[in-house]
């Protein structure tokens, strides 16, 4: 089985793109390994976890990190970034029963590589504990509490034959493991990766206390082109009694405070990236999400279907 999905993996990128097989194969074998050295090329003092890979293969997961941090500083050549987006779309990623290939346009993902959706009807999806917070050392969720999904083949079939940490789910287990992350709080977003054949292949459930992409984002003040917002900002209406829960609890992208003066809840539109978090928690019902064009438009697989059809 093993030279199977292998032999697969080799076999989805094209004669031009092969040289994308082997970041993916050690990424996909060693992506905790890999975290740990992404973790320490931003500064962070990651935790040893397992065995080491080989010398070898530590040095690639090593020179691939060093690559990402290099193309990461422009939307031209950033090989690495994610999308936002809220659970109704989240959900449609991994419930999807059609064939889909479709390049988003830049409105929904304004990067210029690695941004395709490609999806079918019965699609493999695995999970596994998140690489992010197995590096930390008290994370938000245990690794007993899986909430990393990849979606689609070969990926997700060699991810859960090569590596101990992933296994197959089912559609149904995919939409438990969103709903648990929408319950804890975590902002959902869709990763596009140049080794994953240049297309979406994971829905991350993101915190700032653990998550890198997240963390950096918020360390460098969005200046380097990470992630995407979803397409909303939230905004506060005249129901806010001025409570705090939303500032105090919530916002990953550190979005909301309190306006002393007029102790209501106040969203910095900069920094909101729409993940609707907020919402959820208001105890009055004071915050929504609203459109905002200059956020770009969704990830929503309804639309993109049907734009791509007309």
């Amino acid at each position: 089985m093993h030279d199977e999905v292998t032999k697969a993996l080799w076999d989805v990128y094209s004669a031009g793109e092969k040289n994308n097989f082997f970041p993916a194969y050690h990424y996909l074998k060693h992506i905790q390994r890999l975290m740990y050295h992404a973790m320490l090329q931003s500064g962070q003092v990651p935790m040893e976890i397992g065995q080491r890979p080989d010398e070898d293969v530590d040095q690639v997961l090593k020179h691939h990190i060093l690559r990402v941090a290099e193309t990461s500083i422009s939307v031209d050549t950033n090989i690495y970034h994610g999308k936002v987006v809220g659970l109704k779309d989240a959900l449609k990623l991994v419930t999807n029963k059609d064939d889909v290939n479709i390049s988003p346009p830049e409105t929904v993902m304004p990067f210029k590589v690695a941004r395709d959706v490609i999806l079918t009807g019965n699609d493999t999806i695995a999970l596994g504990s998140c690489p992010c917070r197995e590096n930390v050392e008290h994370p938000c969720v245990t690794p007993d509490q899986p909430v990393c999904l990849f979606v689609g083949d070969p990926f997700a079939s060699f991810l859960a034959e090569q590596n101990p940490k992933f296994r197959k789910v089912s559609v149904d287990e995919a939409v438990r493991v969103l709903e648990f992350a929408h319950e804890k709080r975590f902002v959902h977003s869709a990763w596009f990766k140049e080794e994953l054949g240049n297309r979406m292949g994971m829905i991350c459930n993101c915190c700032s206390c653990c998550c890198l992409g997240v963390r950096m984002w918020n360390m460098l003040g969005g200046a380097v082109p990470i992630i995407a917002p979803s397409g909303y900002v939230a905004e506060v209406n005249d129901d806010c009694n001025g409570c705090g829960v939303c500032a105090e609890k919530t916002c990953h992208f550190n979005a909301i405070s309190m306006d002393q003066k007029d102790q209501k809840a106040a969203i910095n539109l900069a920094k909101c990236m729409g993940c609707g978090i907020c919402v959820d928690v208001c105890p009055t019902g004071a915050i929504q999400l609203r459109r905002e064009p200059s956020k770009g438009a969704p990830l929503d697989l309804d639309a993109l279907k049907s734009a791509s059809a007309s």
